[in-house]
């Protein structure tokens, strides 16, 4: 998505060669106008997939999945990262490794949001080593739901998670695939 790319060079900061900082206009502040526009082309994207349902993990993938359910007319879960005294009852969990924070967390999906034989479009900001999106479709298909496809906003395919999710089978689709960071240098 040449939108995205253009904005990633413009705004985006590479810190080194595994950390691109993005917060002007995806993961801090949001930019509605452009996610509008990811989210469209997310529902363009996976138009034939049969998708019933939009997933995401927060707090960053929110927006683009977001304005991917709107764009799609479908409902949108969100998992939760963190543990909470009022998420008790019908709950599964499982323990993702974050590379952002560089500590485990407990990824919570509550059950009756998602159906068994949804076809659920799992929408995140990032796709990096795939952590996260294989825990959130472990609990997905825990749930009963069947995986229509991953969307990242922002891939680095020089990382192992977008070869891995497809070797296992999954259909994933990034926005904006970088294939190189390095200190001052995003190359796509």
């Amino acid at each position: 998505m040449e939108l995205l790319k253009q904005r990633i060079l413009k705004e985006g900061r590479a810190l080194s060669g595994q950390v691109l900082l993005v917060d002007s206009f995806l993961n801090h502040q949001v930019d509605v106008e452009l996610m509008k526009a990811c989210g469209e082309e997310f529902a363009r994207r996976f138009a034939d997939a049969g998708v019933t349902r939009i997933v995401t993990i927060e707090s960053s993938g929110i927006a683009p999945a977001a304005m991917t359910a709107l764009s799609m007319n479908l409902p949108m879960v969100i998992m939760k990262k963190s543990v909470s005294s009022i998420l008790r009852d019908g709950i599964i969990q499982t323990e993702v490794f974050s590379f952002t924070k560089n500590a485990p967390y407990l990824l919570t999906l509550k059950t009756s949001f998602v159906h068994p034989g949804d076809r659920v479009l799992l929408i995140d900001d990032f796709l990096a080593n795939g952590e996260a999106a294989f825990g959130g479709i472990h609990l997905l298909e825990r749930a009963g739901a069947q995986i229509a496809g991953v969307g990242a906003v922002i891939a680095k395919a020089f990382q192992p998670g977008m070869e891995k999710l497809r070797a296992a089978g999954y259909r994933v689709e990034a926005l904006a695939a970088v294939t190189r960071l390095a200190e001052g240098i995003i190359e796509f």
